[in-house]
């Protein structure tokens, strides 16, 4: 697992939009920063690695939309983890996620904001 300069970890899904918002808008200006990022998915927020799941998200200004966030995100470089056992535990499968993101283990998750710069718990 390559590690990362800053981690964003979410366990709301989209029950809760604004910390969905907050938690992508966060990661992209630690991109737009110059540092290397990752949102990590965890409990609820999994059902968030599905195609499209970000779509219609928009809690307004100033925030910019969830799906254009993540498009940016995306774009700059940055990563998506999911939580495996989550994911598992919650009813998902990994064809169910999208292809690029990343499963991974409590391992992962323990080296990952260990060797992070900063982080930030969204729950």
């Amino acid at each position: 697992m390559k590690p990362v300069d800053f981690v964003a970890t979410l366990f709301d899904g989209t029950s809760n939009p604004n910390k969905i918002t907050v938690a992508f808008t966060m990661a992209l200006n630690a991109l737009n920063k110059g540092h290397s990022a990752m949102v990590l998915l965890m409990v609820e927020a999994v059902e968030l690695g599905k195609p499209g799941m970000l779509d219609g998200i928009d809690i307004g200004k100033p925030f910019s939309p969830a799906g254009e966030l993540l498009e940016q995100f995306l774009a700059a470089g940055g990563r998506i983890g999911v939580c495996g056992s989550c994911m598992i535990h919650n009813g998902f499968t990994a064809e169910e996620m999208v292809p690029s993101y990343e499963i991974i283990t409590a391992p992962d998750v323990v080296d990952l904001l260990m060797e992070a710069k900063g982080s930030l718990q969204i729950t």
